[in-house]
């Protein structure tokens, strides 16, 4: 089960089934708190932005006020307006494998954001971007489709198109290990949900999914370690008791090579 859930075809064909319903059925599975997440992803990402302007008593060449942002495996595109109320002038390339997720995203998309989005439907893990041309990178909630050695070469990825100075913050529902009430909080993601989903969805179990995805994912711990591997600096954060769980930092700016 883990290897097919896990499978890119798997994950497009899931995706582009519930694209109609995501933005309501995932308010629904994370009791109305995927928009806290989102805003607080974004915040993290702004913060990080401030660290890497300077490193070693060094400025960044590359600022982030006009920054290039890539949004893996982009969804409807949630993020988007938390994304442009902090960087107006941000533009942001769309990354996700399912043609539904970027139809439902234009469909809900404000006619002033339009041009800040250029949409790329394709598999991140196999999409080359260019090296060193993304200010930031983010991702809301598209981890989990990701086994261990998935997120190893999304980490490379990361590393690779991230600018010297560029910074990040991927942010993920997780199993809040170690919470008193984690029972109850898998029973209503293992149970309770999935029941709702099928009363209210003629049948459907596509989002009930959450409660493995979830429970297989564990935490954003795995991609941290990955991340500071592909020569990142990266801070791992608990949000609300762990029900998600996210990481974010920067790339260190490349020293300069003295002249010959």
């Amino acid at each position: 089960m883990s290897d097919e859930i896990h499978n890119p075809a798997f994950v497009a064909a899931l995706f582009d089934r519930c694209a109609a319903r995501y933005r309501r059925w995932s308010t629904i599975a994370s009791l109305g708190l995927v928009g806290l997440w989102r805003r607080q992803c974004v915040d993290r990402l702004r913060g990080q932005a401030q660290i890497a302007r300077i490193q070693g008593g060094r400025v960044a060449k590359h600022t982030t006020r006009t920054p290039q942002v890539i949004d893996f495996m982009s969804g409807t595109g949630g993020v988007w307006p938390d994304i442009l109320a902090a960087y107006p002038r941000a533009t942001i390339t769309a990354v996700d494998i399912c043609a539904q997720m970027h139809a439902r995203a234009i469909d809900h998309m404000h006619p002033k954001m339009t041009p800040h989005i250029t949409h790329v439907q394709a598999n991140a893990l196999d999409l080359d971007l260019g090296a060193s041309t993304a200010d930031m990178v983010v991702s809301t909630f598209g981890l989990k489709t990701l086994d261990p050695d998935q997120q190893t070469i999304m980490a490379y990825r990361i590393a690779r198109v991230l600018r010297g100075g560029g910074c990040f913050c991927l942010i993920e529902a997780s199993d809040p290990k170690g919470w008193v009430l984690r029972p109850v909080y898998r029973a209503y993601l293992d149970h309770a949900f999935p029941l709702i989903e099928r009363v209210f969805s003629h049948g459907a179990q596509d989002f009930s999914m959450i409660g493995c995805y979830t429970a297989k994912f564990g935490s954003c711990s795995h991609m941290a370690d990955a991340l500071r591997d592909a020569g990142l600096t990266v801070t791992f954060k608990r949000h609300f008791f762990g029900c998600a769980t996210s990481v974010a930092g920067t790339k260190p700016i490349a020293p300069d090579v003295p002249a010959p």
